[in-house]
């Protein structure tokens, strides 16, 4: 079974059990898990794939002919694509899967591909179902422009399947090796991508993974970062300044202007662009009465890898080029790392709280989660329940130790998002106080959670 892939596994089986032929598009950015997804959904049943080029419509046919030659299905030299749908299917009993990946290739460069696709499922040739699954790693692609590219055949489409990152409880039984802290480590910086946790071997630390497979050029991961930009957008130098002034901590749009020197109208249209893209995120506090001290108009870099790229390796290119890989991490990463991975730590323990809600392991139903981004402070983590009853959470990973002075500042924030707080919830990866334990062994209501308790 695919590592956390269950929910996606049972949805394309859903469709091929339905009677008839399907046309489904399955994307997600690449590494992202959709070629191991569609190679245990296809595990026993008959299928075909193919990997479409960045090619002429007629290369394309020739191609893509010239493989169905090697699997000694007789065709011609430069097919139609109906033609070689047809040669898929020829003395085929019961329904096939076709996969075509990075299908959009195939759309750029043909006006009548998915018409003849469409027009070949729906045929009933020789009797035969087909269930064909288009694949893409351009997202952008896929959300904003196939239909306009496509037009009425959009219609003919039988479901969308977005793959998604996966969360962080799969890091962990991907990770055996590294225990919780380390395995929130890789999280912060390869997110939950399962093509990038590959790279990564839990039987050396994060510092030495990092080295070793981010920090060398030799490496499939070195340059990552900028390359992810790349593949999917142009004029990538104002896409690099806007992300490279985020992970320096400019995150509203003045803050964006005023470092940049772009308009605020040319900076608003490429963050819509990178949120289009799931690059960055715009952030959105838990709605209180406390509106007068929210912060508003928030950006982060969503993306894990390019959020590390941006914070560590762009601004020190020059270092990177005349230094070893542990001079360059000892000198830029590790002495800030741990305050860049208690961003996602957060992530983690919000995570974690949903799953404790799932289980029943809350005092309450919950029915909400977010957090609140304050004009003195945060609150990381808000759960609320259908009559009310609200959960804060704060979290510690960067400092030696959680003190009671955090829990005060906690308590002064949700005062200032006037939020009533029935229970509180603080998580650390290091200890607490001793004034912390002694509050906590007398209010019932607040809750200390160490790693070892995730």
């Amino acid at each position: 079974m695919v590592l956390g892939r269950a929910v996606e596994l049972k949805y394309l089986n859903t469709y091929y059990d339905r009677e008839g032929s399907q046309i489904m598009v399955v994307y997600g950015e690449k590494n992202i898990g959709k070629t191991a997804l569609l190679s245990q959904f296809v595990q026993d049943k008959p299928f075909h794939y193919y990997r479409a080029r960045s090619a002429s419509e007629r290369e394309q046919r020739y191609q893509w002919g010239k493989e169905l030659s090697k699997e000694e299905v007789k065709t011609l030299k430069y097919p139609s694509f109906t033609e070689i749908l047809q040669s898929l299917m020829k003395n085929h009993k019961g329904k096939k899967v076709i996969i075509i990946d990075e299908f959009q290739y195939i759309v750029k460069a043909s006006e009548g591909f998915i018409g003849e696709l469409v027009n070949f499922a729906h045929s009933g040739w020789q009797n035969s179902e087909v269930m064909v699954i288009l694949c893409s790693s351009s997202i952008g692609w896929v959300e904003n422009s196939m239909i306009t590219k496509i037009g009425s055949a959009a219609y003919e489409l039988s479901g969308f399947l977005k793959i998604k990152e996966l969360d962080f409880e799969f890091m962990m039984e991907y990770f055996p090796g590294f225990g919780m802290e380390k395995s929130i480590e890789a999280y912060a910086v390869l997110g939950g991508v399962p093509g990038l946790w590959k790279l990564f071997n839990d039987k050396i630390s994060i510092k030495e993974n990092i080295c070793r497979n981010i920090l060398d050029p030799a490496k499939y991961l070195y340059g990552e970062g900028q390359r992810i930009v790349e593949r999917e957008l142009r004029e990538t130098g104002v896409y690099n300044t806007i992300l490279a002034s985020i992970a320096a901590d400019n995150h509203k749009l003045n803050d964006l202007y005023l470092h940049t020197e772009f308009s605020r109208a040319k900076i608003s249209v490429y963050l819509k662009n990178l949120m289009e893209l799931e690059l960055v995120e715009k952030v959105f506090s838990y709605d209180t009465e406390g509106k007068e001290n929210v912060q508003k108009g928030i950006y982060r870099i969503k993306n894990h890898f390019v959020h590390f790229y941006f914070t560590f390796i762009f601004p020190n290119l020059s270092c990177l080029e005349s230094m070893t890989g542990v001079e360059f991490y000892n000198r830029f990463i590790g002495p800030y790392f741990k305050t860049y991975v208690s961003e996602y730590y957060k992530t983690v323990c919000a995570q974690r709280m949903k799953q404790w809600n799932k289980w029943g392991k809350l005092p309450f139903n919950a029915v909400q989660f977010g957090e609140w981004v304050g004009k003195f402070g945060n609150i990381d983590i808000i759960a609320k329940g259908e009559k009310g009853e609200t959960i804060i959470g704060l979290c510690n990973f960067d400092k030696p130790m959680m003190r009671y002075d955090d829990y005060e500042w906690l308590l002064f924030c949700a005062e200032k998002a006037k939020l009533k707080a029935d229970y509180v919830y603080l998580f650390s990866v290091s200890r607490f106080d001793e004034k912390l334990d002694l509050e906590a062994k007398v209010k019932q209501n607040l809750k200390l959670i160490t790693v070892e308790e995730m």
